[in-house]
């Protein structure tokens, strides 16, 4: 498949074609599996650490402009200052964040990484370890602007097949990430 990079680690493995048969993903088993992971306690702990003056985090459940700008949850301050997060969780522990170029890649839908969010952070957990990196939407965004055709190159891309639509994912080996990300930050 063209640009399925050879990745110098073990990563997400790569779905078959459409034609070439392989699993096919269910969206509602999806958002399931998703929605399992909302009540979680450790969501608490980990924002506790992020955010020490946390009063409130309220999953936001409702299908509507918030969740589909990306709001999975608004985390409110003692002091009155409010933040809203885009919740991803993967059931294994990878060395890469998989990041969602095509929502649906045969109409061109693009994915979080591309799109206009209305949340301030991508929370991106492994569920396994508990290990969350609490990534800010606007300098992972104009990283991805300014990296994403050499990532594609460098580590591939990895199609899931859904009923209907088939989607489009870059895997970004943690660090190589973390490091773009701090340099988008510097204007």
């Amino acid at each position: 498949m063209k640009g399925q990079g050879i990745l110098p680690f073990e990563s997400a493995l790569s779905s078959l074609s459409s034609s070439g048969g392989g699993r096919v993903h269910s969206f509602a088993q999806s958002l399931a599996l998703s929605e399992s992971f909302t009540d979680a306690p450790w969501w608490q702990e980990l924002y506790r650490r992020a955010f020490p003056t946390m009063v409130s985090a309220v999953s936001v459940r409702q299908d509507g402009w918030a969740q589909r700008g990306g709001i999975d949850r608004v985390i409110t301050l003692a002091c009155g200052r409010v933040f809203t997060v885009d919740e991803k969780v993967r059931t294994n522990d990878w060395p890469d964040i998989l990041l969602e170029r095509w929502s649906d890649e045969q109409r061109a839908k693009p994915g979080w990484i591309q799109k206009p969010l209305a949340c301030d952070f991508i929370a991106y957990a492994f569920a396994p370890s508990r290990r969350c990196y609490l990534l800010p939407v606007a300098p992972l965004q104009r990283a991805w602007r300014m990296n994403g055709r050499h990532w594609i190159e460098q580590f591939g891309e990895r199609r899931a097949q859904n009923v209907g639509y088939r989607s489009n994912n870059v895997p970004v080996p943690i660090q190589t990430l973390m490091d773009a990300v701090a340099a988008a930050m510097v204007l």
